[in-house]
This record gives structure tokens, C-alpha cells and sequence, in this order.
């Protein structure tokens, strides 16, 4: 619900009257890049602990932290919101990312393989629609109104969650695990003292253990590549699109809010149970990732304020890709290590949540400067775009035939004929 307004926050707290801020994009910048900082250690530890405790237990924090909109539903003067700017980095870094690759390993848990491309992308188009009604609320609420409204609702849901979600048990017997669990009991059985340190850290995954989930497949290790390349592009574009568009078309709270409604409707995945079962992951993540790429170069030459809408449209399509991959990972693991499998992708993505901001947030407050090296407003965004395009033609020299390499060389095909 936040989302629409806190550009306009954070403009009117940095610099009121203008409608050009180099400050508030090198900050959001550098807030997202030390979110993703955090998010890196925590994601893949939140993931593993989930394996252990279960997935309600681990989702209680993330979801109960969700009230840190509580501190500008009180006032958004300077020193309110560098309050709230400080809070949201510390509660991020454990939470950014926490709720949905926990709800994935869930999930995971309680669906067969055959069925969970299917099951992710009915959950992805839940986010969405969620995404929608709280967006939709926002366009007919006041700015403090919004804070107050997103804060009760996120005490609603840790309630909801708390007392109707029922915990997901795993079975040990379905599969081996990866990383095996007899060779550390052999080593840590020699002496009590060590047994005692290990344990202590056990839940947290070591480089062994993940050099261990990358080389079990070499789809898994493809797919973790492709997750950072479609986090690290769209970072970027979530980075920079607001502030360009407020710069550009002079956008407020109120466009805003209804470019995210229609990507949000577009963006519901109704197609995506559909088409699943008949054209398979690989062709549904070639066609996610090409539309991603496109719809990221329409934004950056947007010449009337129309195009932001047109280009929101592709979100029709390039929602494939993200539940695609968890479902190829998911389907690389056993039951037991579902949630360190996707906690580990997660955390490729908080990685590139930390590069992305740190490239593209300073080249985007330049070009919507006065200090421009030319006029070329949405650069920063094209570059955005042709980095994702060049990822596609980088990973497609890889090994050749799992899903996520064909799927791939169909993008990049794709690109050729285009371009």
C-alpha cells in the first residue's frame, strides 16, 4: 500500500518543491543496497531454519515487523522520516524477501512436482492481487491515511497467520538429502566439545553447503544465475522508474498508484495454470524473460505520458519468469531442503539487490540532473534493459540442454529478431 506514496515522502522530506531530488535516489539507492547486504546472510539462514522449525515459526517475525509504516502514519516531517528510514533498513534486512520464500518452501511442501509451476504462479497472482486492492486503496486515501491503514493490516495478517495456517510437515523419506547428514554426525561424534559449537551453528549454511546445492545440478546452478540477473535488472528498474517518471511526466501518488493497478491486474497470472502444463517452464521462463527486457526499454523511451501504461500491459507476460525458476529449483531438492533451496535463491537475489542499486541509482540521479551528458531522461533504465539482454546471451554459451539454458537461447533468438 506504501509503495505509491513514499516517493512523494520522500521528495517532500528531502526536498519540498521540487520534483527532481539527486538525494532521494542516491538514498533509496543505498538503503536498497544495504538491504540486500543483510538479506544476503539472513535469507539463506531463515530458509534452513524453516527446514528445522517449521515454516509458521520462522514466518511470525517477518510478517509481525510489517508495522514499521506505523512511524509515518504519525508524522512525515525530516526527522520522522529518516526515523522511519533507519527502521526500514533494520527490519528489511530480515524481512525483505522472508514472507515470500517462506510461502514458496510451504508450498514446496504440500504440492507434488508435477503441479507446483502451477501452484507458484496461483501464488504469484494471490501477491498480485493483493498488490492491487492495496494499491487500489491508496488511490482514494490520503497520505496518512495510507500509513494507518497499511499498519492495521499488517497486524491483521500476522493474527491471521498465527491462528488459521497450519504447519507444513515435511517427510524425511521421501528423498536422500543433498548435503548429508550422516558425514557431519561421524565428524562431530569425536569430541562433545566441538558437537557442542557445531550445533550452535549448524543452522546457519556454511560455503560448503552451498557450493554443495550449486554443483547437486547443473540446472540449479543455472537457474541461481538466472535469478541474479533477472533480480539485478529488475532492482534497477524499481530503483529508478518512480523518480523518472515524476521527473518526466510529473507523476503523483494517484499515477502512480494506477500504474502499479495495472500491473498488478496484468501481472495476476490467471494464464499461468493454464499454460503450465501445456508448453512447460522452459518456454514460459524464454517468454518471461523477453517481455521483461522489453517492457524495460519501452519505459526508458516513453514519449508521452501513455507509455508507462502501455509498457505496465507486459506484465502480462514477463511474470513467468520468477515463479518458473523457484518451480526448476524447487524440483532440484528434496522435501527436506526446501526451504534451503529457496533460500539460497533468495539470497542470490539479495545479492544483486546490493550491486544493482550501487550501478544504476547514481547514473539515474546524473540524467535526471542538470549535469546530463546529453538528454537521454530514461538511460539508466535502457541500460537496465540491455543488461538484462545481455545476460541472455552470456548464459546462453552455457552447458546446453537443461531447462533454464534452453530457455535462454529462446530469448536470445528471440532478441536477434527483434533487434
Amino acid at each position: 500500500m506504501t509503495a505509491p506514496v513514499i516517493v512523494d515522502v520522500t521528495m517532500s522530506a528531502l526536498c519540498p518543491g521540487e520534483i527532481e531530488c539527486s538525494l532521494a535516489i542516491l538514498l533509496s539507492g543505498f538503503q536498497q543496497a544495504i538491504i540486500g547486504l543483510g538479506s544476503l546472510v539472513m535469507m539463506p539462514l531463515i530458509g534452513n531454519l524453516s527446514d528445522k522449525y517449521g515454516r509458521k515459526a520462522l514466518l511470525t517475525l517477518p510478517i509481525t515487523l510489517t508495522i514499521i509504516p506505523l512511524i509515518l502514519a504519525y508524522s512525515r516531517s525530516r526527522k520522522f522520516f529518516y526515523a522511519y528510514y533507519v527502521f526500514k533498513i533494520l527490519t528489511s534486512m530480515f524481512c525483505e524477501g522472508s514472507v515470500h520464500c517462506l510461502s514458496l518452501a510451504y508450498v514446496a511442501d504440500n504440492v507434488p512436482e508435477g503441479r507446483r509451476a502451477s501452484a507458484f504462479g496461483i501464488l504469484s497472482g494471490i501477491g498480485s492481487s493483493a498488490f492491487v486492492c492495496g494499491t487500489l486503496s491508496t488511490r482514494f486515501l490520503s497520505t496518512a491515511s495510507t500509513f494507518q491503514v497499511a499498519t492495521a493490516m499488517a497486524m491483521l495478517s500476522a493474527v491471521y497467520m498465527r491462528v488459521f495456517l497450519p504447519d507444513s510437515i515435511v517427510n524425511d523419506n521421501l528423498s536422500t538429502p543433498i548435503l548429508s547428514e550422516g558425514k557431519l554426525d561421524g565428524i562431530v561424534n569425536q569430541d562433545e566439545e566441538s558437537d557442542k559449537k557445531i550445533q550452535m551453528f549448524k543452522t546457519l549454511p556454511s560455503i560448503e553447503d552451498m557450493l554443495a546445492l550449486l554443483k547437486s545440478s547443473l540446472t540449479f546452478s543455472q537457474a541461481a544465475i538466472v535469478s541474479f540477473f533477472s533480480t539485478l535488472s529488475d532492482v534497477g528498474l524499481h530503483a529508478s522508474l518512480l523518480y523518472y517518471l515524476k521527473a518526466r511526466f510529473h507523476f503523483n501518488k494517484d499515477q502512480f498508484a494506477d500504474l502499479m493497478v495495472i500491473t498488478g491486474i496484468a501481472g495476476t497470472l490467471l494464464l499461468m495454470p493454464i499454460l503450465a502444463p501445456v508448453l512447460g517452464e522452459a518456454k514460459l521462463l524464454s517468454i518471461g524473460l523477453f517481455f521483461n527486457c522489453a517492457h524495460m526499454i519501452v519505459y526508458s523511451i516513453a514519449w508521452s505520458f501513455w507509455v508507462p501504461y502501455a509498457a505496465a500491459l507486459f506484465s502480462l507476460l514477463y511474470v513467468f519468469s520468477q515463479p518458473c525458476i523457484r518451480s526448476i529449483v524447487s524440483k532440484q531438492v528434496g522435501p527436506c531442503e526446501q526451504g534451503k533451496a529457496q533460500g539460497f535463491i533468495s539470497g542470490i537475489g539479495s545479492f544483486a539487490n546490493v550491486a544493482s542499486p550501487l550501478l544504476f541509482s547514481p547514473l539515474t540521479a546524473l540524467f535526471l540532473s542538470e549535469r546530463a551528458p546529453f538528454n537521454f531522461p530514461g538511460f539508466s533504465i535502457m541500460c537496465v534493459g540491455f543488461a538484462s539482454v545481455r545476460t541472455s546471451f552470456v548464459h546462453s554459451r552455457a552447458a546446453a540442454r537443461s531447462l533454464v539454458s534452453i530457455a535462454f537461447a529462446r530469448s536470445t533468438a528471440w532478441w536477434f529478431f527483434v533487434l
